[in-house]
């Protein structure tokens, strides 16, 4: 089975946005793809949105600010093999989750803002549900 590459969820928060530049340097040193996800909540029946390599040197951009500064930090990164998605899911682990394993992502890096406690139980995580839930290696960037 091929491989996709990395994955990086964004949502455009302080901590993930140090996962997104964890996950530029990872891809550039060992040569990856890397995708860039962002969940829009709500329903679960409409198709990802993807921006691949080819759509993304036309100048055809993500309307999303997460993505778009997600990309911004992949060019810096001279990154040749990007792609940027938007999936819509009422939990967003789960369809992080979901669209690695369709995908054949080999990887997925999200951030963490390393919430314990009482915190933890009364906000969830969605970190610790990808760890959970994922198929594949996680690195969570704290």
């Amino acid at each position: 089975m091929m491989t996709s590459g990395l994955l990086c969820a964004t949502d455009g928060s302080a901590i993930s946005e140090k996962a997104v530049v964890y996950a530029a340097e990872l891809a550039r040193s060992q040569q990856q793809h890397l995708a860039f996800l962002t969940v829009v909540t709500g329903s679960e029946d409409q198709h990802p949105m993807v921006w691949d390599e080819k759509r993304l040197r036309a100048g055809d951009l993500p309307p999303d600010r997460e993505l778009l500064s997600a990309l911004s930090v992949a060019t810096h990164q001279e990154l040749q093999h990007l792609t940027c998605v938007r999936v819509h899911g009422r939990n967003p682990a789960a369809a992080i989750v979901s669209y690695a394993e369709k995908n054949n992502y080999h990887h997925i890096i999200a951030g963490s803002a390393g919430l314990t406690g009482a915190k933890r139980l009364l906000l969830g995580s969605v970190a610790a549900d990808i760890v959970t839930r994922a198929h594949c290696p996680v690195t969570i960037v704290r």
